[in-house]
C-alpha cells in the first residue's frame, strides 16, 4: 500500500510503498478515503524534522536533557548510537482520516461491521496511508449522511471540542478566542452551537471574517490599536468570560493578551501550542483559572484506554475523546437544523499520489 513518510533526520517527505497493516484483536482494519492535513500540528512536526540537529537541540530543549541522561546512564556510544537509530526511523504522517471498515477485529464484533463508514484518529495510527489499523477507542461511526471530506475533520474538531468542554462556559458568557487558524475555527463554531457568544482575535483578516460567517458575534483584527475598548465595549466594561488560546506562535503575547482582556475570576483555556510565559501578577489579581487541554479529551495517551479499550465508569468521565469524535462527526449531519459545517474550511485537497505538494 501507499504511505506518506517523513525522515526524522533529513526531513524529506516521501510517498512509499509499505507492507498493508493486519487488523488484530480491539481494532478495525480501515481503508482511507479521505485524510485531513492541519496546517498547525502536522506543519510543526514537518518544520521540526527539516531543521538541522542543532536546530531540532534549540527547539526542544526537553529532548536534549534526555539525551545528557542517557549519555550519563550508558555512555556516549551507546546514546550516539541510539540517537542516529532513531533519526533513521520513518515518522508516518497524519492523524485525522475517514474511511470504511473492511475487517472487525476480536472483541469488536456487533459494535462495528464490514463497509461501516468511520472517523479515526491518533497520531501514528490514523496515518496519510490506503489502509490502517486504528484501535476502537479512536474510532467512531459516521452518520451516512456525512461524506468523508468532512468527517476527516473529526479529530481536530474533537481537540476543539475538549477545549470547549474545559473552558466550561455557560449560556450566554462572552468568550474570546486568540488564534482563528483551523482550530480556532472550529472552537468558534463550537462555541457558537453551545449558546456561547464568540469574539474572534486575530491578526489576518480573511480568517475574521471565516470566523464572523461560522457565527462570532464580533471580531478584531490584532494589528490595530484599540483591543481594551474593543472588549470593554462588547462586554459593558466586564472583560471575557472566558477565553481560549489557540495560537500557534513561540511568543507569550497570547498570554499577555489573555491577562489583558479577562474579567475577574475569568476562565483560560490553553489548547494551541505559545510561549506559556503570563503575567503572573495579573493573573494573580483577577483569579484567574487557568487549563491546558489534553488532545481529544480524557483517555488520550492513556495505553490501557486507547490501546487495551479499558474503558473508565461513565459515571466519573462521562465524555471521553472517544465519545468526543463521535459527537463532532454526529454535529456534522446536514439533517440537523444547526450544525457542525466544515466545508469552508478545506482550502487545497490533493490526491494521495500528489502528497508532496500538499506540504510543500
Amino acid at each position: 500500500m501507499k504511505q506518506v513518510i517523513q525522515s526524522a533526520r533529513t526531513g524529506k517527505l516521501k510517498l512509499t510503498e509499505v507492507p498493508a497493516p493486519e487488523v488484530r484483536a480491539g481494532h478495525l482494519l480501515v481503508a482511507t478515503r479521505a485524510s485531513l492535513i492541519s496546517a498547525g500540528t502536522e506543519k510543526m512536526v514537518v518544520d521540526f524534522a527539516r531543521k538541522s540537529l542543532a536546530g531540532k537541540a534549540r527547539q526542544r530543549p526537553d529532548l536534549v536533557k534526555k539525551v545528557i541522561d542517557k549519555v550519563k546512564r550508558d555512555g556516549l556510544g551507546a546514546t550516539l548510537r541510539a540517537v542516529l537509530a532513531r533519526l533513521d526511523e520513518p515518522l508516518p504522517l497524519g492523524y485525522s482520516l475517514a474511511g470504511d471498515v473492511i475487517a472487525v477485529g476480536e472483541g469488536l464484533e456487533g459494535k462495528f461491521r464490514v463497509g461501516q463508514h468511520v472517523a479515526c484518529a491518533g497520531a501514528g495510527l490514523a496515518n496519510h496511508a490506503e489502509f490502517n489499523v486504528v484501535p476502537a477507542s479512536l474510532t467512531a461511526p459516521v452518520p451516512d449522511d456525512v461524506d468523508y471530506e468532512e468527517a476527516c475533520y473529526g479529530t481536530l474538531a474533537s481537540i476543539a471540542l475538549h477545549a470547549v468542554r474545559n473552558l466550561d462556559a455557560k449560556l450566554g458568557e462572552k468568550v474570546a478566542v486568540i488564534g482563528t487558524g483551523l482550530l480556532g475555527q472550529l472552537i468558534v463554531r463550537l462555541l457558537v452551537l453551545s449558546g456561547v457568544r464568540a469574539m474572534a482575535l486575530d491578526y489576518n483578516p480573511e480568517r475574521l471574517k471565516l470566523a464572523k460567517t461560522l457565527g462570532a458575534d464580533a471580531a478584531f483584527d490584532l494589528s490595530q490599536d484599540g483591543i481594551e475598548n474593543f472588549v470593554q465595549g462588547e462586554t459593558g466594561g466586564l472583560g471575557m468570560d472566558g477565553i481560549i488560546i489557540s495560537a500557534a506562535t513561540e511568543s507569550s503575547e497570547p498570554f499577555q493578551l489573555a491577562g489583558t482582556i479577562a474579567r475577574d475570576r475569568a476562565r483560560v483555556c490553553m489548547v494551541g501550542m505559545t510561549g506559556t510565559e503570563f503575567p503572573y501578577r495579573e493573573f494573580m489579581q483577577k483569579e484567574l483559572n487557568l487549563v491546558v487541554s489534553r488532545s481529544y479529551g480524557p483517555g488520550r495517551y492513556d495505553p490501557d484506554f486507547e490501546g487495551r479499550n479499558i474503558k473508565y465508569p461513565e459515571g466519573w468521565v462521562r465524555w471521553t475523546e472517544t465519545e468526543n469524535l463521535a459527537e463532532c462527526v454526529r454535529l456534522m449531519s446536514p439533517s440537523l437544523p444547526v450544525r457542525l459545517d466544515v466545508g469552508l474550511l478545506t482550502t487545497h485537497k490533493y490526491a494521495l499520489d500528489d502528497a508532496e505538494n500538499a506540504y510543500a
